[in-house]
């Protein structure tokens, strides 16, 4: 048995060294209690920009919406930053596996990124967000196939898949393929509908989900904030809903909505292989004969180098 924790907290708006800092405290207070993996929420690091439109209708951008992007720009973080290396020295001090969202600055583009850091304060994997979903599309770019690590972690063999990259059946097939045992779902997604959508995945894949969600209100971010809904200070644009859910569907732990919170649940992989004798997702029932899924694995890059020299006679 592992003891995980969920940490349902918000961002420090466009504050990602405050940020980094209250993610360090929450590691210590979680490995306090006997945690030995801890999952944020998508975009802590960084600042997911609920409600704002960036000015952006079709066929036209403006000036403020140029400036929130700019905001949104400066907040993010690199994953060589010193944001990320405070968290992995909390994580190293404290004998923690983190997964974390960010959003990554990468040149002048913006991924929305999960990063997987191990107990020796090592970064082991990343996962940018194939399919920023809706508006999202505007402002961060889209990951390939090469940031879709499964990695040995305290609990088991772990993977991120972002929000609504959870309803993108063929991913959900790649990572039962490559054996994830702990599928993380960091989310903005805090509707009723979400609890549903893990707990078919738990069943689906076999595997312990946990899913993390911020809670923030429109008083945590700026005066000038300027979010197309809840706009009283007491409005709730996050209101959590995190949530461990065991390889039966079962609720673990959660769901939370409306308030920060450490949240624990113990896992067993035993119980994984119990609940593939009628059920695995990859292997005895599938039917490769007749369906099968290719996985993209290369980097795409707008730019390769190389020699185009005509070679000689």
């Amino acid at each position: 048995m592992t003891k995980t924790a969920i940490a349902q907290l918000g961002s420090i708006a466009f504050a990602p060294d405050a940020t980094a800092r209250k993610a360090a405290a929450a590691l210590a207070e979680a490995a306090a209690a006997g945690a030995r993996l801890v999952v944020f929420p998508e975009a802590f690091l960084g600042t997911y920009p609920k409600g704002l439109s960036f000015g952006s209708p079709v066929g036209r951008r403006t000036e403020e919406g140029r400036d929130e992007f700019l905001r949104s720009y400066r907040a993010a973080v690199e994953l060589d930053g010193p944001e990320l290396a405070v968290v992995a020295a909390a994580a190293r001090e404290h004998g923690v596996f983190v997964v974390i969202g960010v959003v990554e600055r990468m040149g002048r583009t913006l991924y929305c990124t999960v990063v997987m850091i191990d107990e020796r304060g090592e970064r082991v994997g990343y996962h940018r967000k194939l399919m920023p979903t809706g508006a999202e599309r505007l402002i961060w770019g889209f990951g390939d196939g090469s940031t879709l690590p499964v990695v040995d972690s305290p609990a088991g063999a772990l993977g991120a898949v972002i929000c609504w990259e959870n309803y993108m059946p063929l991913l959900r097939a790649a990572m039962y393929a490559k054996g994830v045992e702990i599928y993380c779902a960091p989310t903005a997604d805090d509707r009723e509908t979400w609890l549903p959508t893990v707990r078919h995945i738990a069943l689906e894949g076999r595997c312990f989900v946990l899913t993390a969600c911020q809670v923030m209100r429109r008083r945590d971010y700026p005066d000038d904030y300027a979010p197309l809904f809840g706009t009283d200070p007491d409005d709730l644009l996050m209101r959590g809903g995190s949530a461990v859910v065991s390889p039966r569907g079962d609720l673990l732990a959660g769901p939370v909505h409306d308030e920060e919170c450490l949240l624990y649940a113990e896992v067993d992989t035993d119980e994984i292989i119990r609940q593939s004798l009628d059920f695995d997702a990859s292997g005895h029932y599938a039917r490769p004969d007749v369906l099968s899924l290719n996985l993209d694995t290369a980097p795409k890059q707008p730019m390769v180098e190389g020699s185009s020299e005509p070679r000689d006679g």
